[in-house]
């Protein structure tokens, strides 16, 4: 596969969540589906690979300054993928609030669906309030929230193997329709679930939908290295992007993989317009927007240092920050990256906040179509990432500056499809296509 792929993200208003607040700003438009269709038709027009959208079983307190997640992922990507032939759908889903044989049988039925176009981005769900709506006490601790994920994904992709390729006899002739012998159960047994299997459908297109996994902690590392297809990842230093795809491609290969059969995919917030001066008039109107005193406190939290201890304006320095990233940051991928930004030199909490694109945590780039691109291509070039998921400031004008000011020039220079090189979002990516597993067969 040449080039690298390119996701884009839905999230609206923007990753800038404060962008409803402009002029021109729909502030209902995260539930519109007509806005979200003429996105996507506009993503698969420039050939982008899949279009992605976060999601959390809870209502966070920032809906007093901003929109919430909005319209659940799988209704809304479902009805994305049913005005689209090509564009793959990334869907958020937690491992923590779902049962595996529910979640292997709606993405594997969505795969069917969009003919081989499904990929689950996998979640441990880092809020606590989710916990109080599936009659939870309390939110489980990130340590076994990644032991129950690990567990999860190992049912899911053992349910999504459970019917070997050969299983369809249709002897018309006979009346037999299917081999029973080829279709197995899993009578998995373990610390958190318990599933008899198999999925009552055979696979997808895809044999598997495309897993996708974030997560900087041990646990998530561990994760992607032994189930992730592609794995979303934040880095604001090329040095630290690279190392940590080297770290996963090891990962996956100490686990019996190929180190390709895992593909990174980096998060860069763009801001781009028809020129620099464009570009940086808007990032001036976004960040007049931001609520700093709040971010300034949820900063200074994912870093390990007391609420009160820094102002917006008041510089860290590498000094100043915990020898290890805190149990408790909501991010160990964003405060890594937080991190390293410090460790180049002091930064305020304010320009942390502007350079990790409003508090996202994620890499800001700004500028024109020509220098959105050159830097794509810089990072790709330094090995970074197989690709990148692409997370517009402002939904409504940066996804589209994107697709047709900055795609182009992408594919011009052979960095980027011209075309869909193949039907499914798992070719497309260069991914393997499922080995089958050794599982016991179905009673007789």
């Amino acid at each position: 596969m040449s080039g690298f792929h390119l996701n884009l993200s839905l999230m609206t208003p923007g990753h800038f969540r404060q962008a409803w607040r402009l002029d021109h700003a729909d502030p209902l438009a995260y539930l519109d589906i007509d806005y979200f269709q003429r996105l996507a038709k506009i993503a698969e027009a420039a050939k982008i690979d899949a279009v992605f959208l976060g999601d959390g079983p809870a209502l966070r307190g920032e809906i007093e300054e901003a929109p919430g997640t909005g319209i659940d992922p799988l209704v809304l990507l479902g009805s994305v993928a049913a005005v689209t032939e090509h564009l793959g759908v990334v869907i958020t889903s937690s491992t923590t609030y779902n049962s595996p044989y529910n979640l292997a049988r709606r993405f594997q039925a969505l795969d069917h669906v969009t003919k081989g176009r499904a990929a689950v981005n996998i979640v441990t769900t880092g809020t606590p309030a989710a916990a109080a709506n599936f009659g939870l006490t309390e939110h489980p601790e990130k340590e076994t929230r990644y032991r129950r994920a690990w567990e999860f994904l190992d049912v899911v992709t053992r349910l999504w193997d459970s019917w070997e390729p050969d299983w369809l006899i249709a002897d018309k002739s006979t009346g037999r329709y299917a081999d029973s012998d080829k279709i197995h159960r899993i009578d998995h047994e373990g610390e958190f679930f318990s599933v008899a299997g198999p999925l009552p459908v055979a696979p997808g297109p895809q044999g598997r939908p495309v897993v996708v996994q974030a997560g900087g902690s041990e646990g998530g590392l561990k994760l992607a290295g032994d189930f992730a297809d592609v794995v979303f990842t934040v880095a604001q230093t090329k040095a630290k992007a690279v190392a940590f795809r080297n770290d996963i491609r090891q990962r996956a290969a100490a686990a019996g993989r190929h180190r390709d059969d895992v593909k990174i995919s980096l998060g860069v917030v763009v801001l781009v317009a028809a020129t620099e001066e464009q570009a940086r008039r808007r990032e001036q109107e976004l960040y007049d927007l931001l609520p700093i005193e709040r971010l300034t406190t949820a900063l200074l939290g994912n870093l390990g240092l007391p609420a009160d201890s820094f102002g917006p304006d008041d510089p860290i320095s590498v000094d100043d920050l915990p020898d290890t990233v805190p149990t408790g940051a909501f991010s160990t991928g964003f405060s890594i990256s937080t991190r390293a930004l410090i460790a180049e030199g002091p930064r305020t909490p304010r320009e942390l906040i502007q350079q990790g694109a409003g508090g996202s945590g994620h890499r800001l780039l700004v500028g024109s179509a020509e220098q959105v691109a050159d830097d794509l291509a810089s990072w790709f070039d330094a090995g970074t990432a197989d690709g990148f998921t692409i997370m517009p400031a402002e939904t409504a004008v940066d996804l589209e500056n994107f697709a047709t000011l900055v795609v182009p020039i992408l594919q011009e220079r052979g960095l980027f499809q011209k075309d869909y090189s193949a039907p499914t979002l798992r070719a497309r990516f260069g991914l393997p296509f499922p080995a089958d597993r050794a599982v016991e067969s179905l009673p007789a």
